[in-house]
């Protein structure tokens, strides 16, 4: 059994083994990371050896752990090895072993993107859907709080009604954005539960966001993943993530970044409180957003262009259009749940 897993900004981590009455048996581990002293690989495998074969990463992370004695990981780290302990026993997968699909919808206003992303998420938990990757195009002005956020807090109802955006609600956490047509880039992705198994959302967070940060290293952004949820450049945030796990077994992880924000604007509607402010490092939130248009000199269709095809060479991707049963469902769950003032004042 084989198994392997790429750290995020790390190294390939190989684990081979046999399992053999419910327990772990010749486990080899191998892999491009560096390892001081050298015995130290036959120890970490030593551990491993024996130990059940439906215990958790944090079990297997843990055995490793214990068999350092003072050694030094470079590239990897414990919970490294247990990810591939759980790819090669079968329990969780990697990138390859599902086959993409990019959903090609065209512009969306605000309450039907919402929409749209609960439809498809609920599609690839019930497996009627393969994994999926869709780029967001906008036929309107948003503000999109999330779940947990207050409205009243978050939200100037004058300035948005005077710059003609539509407040909506969105299914996951975190904080509030303003997007107009043209000045930012949000993608989604749609991923069997299986894909993250074991890991913690910060783990999560890092390990789906590593392709889009090769993607703008490519087109000559200084990208890097800040936790729990910011993608950074050394000149300022660039774009923030937020994630849904669904109960079916299905993940929602999508990414916002700014590709030319009007800060301004943004001010006006969204209530900044001081307090985040200062605890990103900075007196002025214009300062929080270095836009991507900037830092590439690119237009926006050749940086979300180079952002897919960079994730098509490395996993494949195969485009489709949105069908009319899902657009259906879409339009349906968009006027009874996110076009309402009970979702959308849920927390006033």
């Amino acid at each position: 059994m084989h198994g392997e897993y790429k750290v995020p900004g790390g190294k390939l981590v190989v684990i081979d083994l046999e399992v053999g009455g419910g327990h772990l048996k010749d486990v080899r581990l191998s892999g491009d990371f560096f390892l001081e002293p050298d015995e130290a690989l036959e120890r970490i495998a030593a551990a491993l050896e024996g130990m059940p074969a439906d215990a958790s990463v944090a079990s297997y992370a843990d055995a490793v752990e214990r068999s350092l004695e003072g050694a030094s990981m470079i590239g990897f780290d414990p919970r490294s090895v247990g990810f591939a302990v759980t790819r090669a026993l079968g329990r969780s997968t990697s990138w390859h072993d599902h086959a993409f699909e990019l959903v090609d919808v065209g512009p969306l206003h605000p309450a039907e993107q919402m929409a749209l992303d609960e439809v498809i998420a609920a599609q690839v938990a019930r497996g009627t859907r393969p994994p999926s990757l869709r780029v967001w195009e906008w036929a309107s002005n948003a503000v999109i709080i999330g779940s947990f956020q207050s409205l009243s807090n978050e939200v100037d109802p004058e300035a948005a009604a005077r710059h003609d955006a539509t407040v909506v609600r969105r299914m996951s956490g975190g904080g509030a954005m303003f997007v107009e047509p043209g000045n930012t880039i949000t993608y989604s992705l749609y991923v069997p539960a299986s894909l993250v198994e074991g890991m913690s959302f910060a783990e999560s967070y890092a390990f789906l966001d590593a392709w889009v940060l090769r993607a703008l290293r490519g087109l000559g952004v200084d990208a890097s993943y800040v936790p729990l949820n910011d993608i950074a450049t050394p000149h300022g945030k660039i774009g923030g993530a937020a994630q849904k796990r669904l109960a079916g077994g299905a993940v929602l992880h999508h990414v916002t970044m700014s590709y030319d924000m009007d800060a301004a604007k943004m001010l006006d509607i969204l209530r900044i409180g001081r307090e985040k402010l200062s605890d990103k490092g900075t007196t002025s939130a214009a300062k929080r957003v270095d836009p991507i248009k900037s830092q590439t000199g690119l237009p926006r269709d050749e940086v979300v262009r180079a952002m897919v095809d960079h994730f098509a060479d490395s996993y494949g991707l195969t485009r489709v259009a949105l069908d009319e049963e899902t657009r259906e469902a879409m339009e349906a769950l968009a006027r009874s749940k996110y076009e309402s003032e009970e979702w959308t004042a849920r927390v006033p």
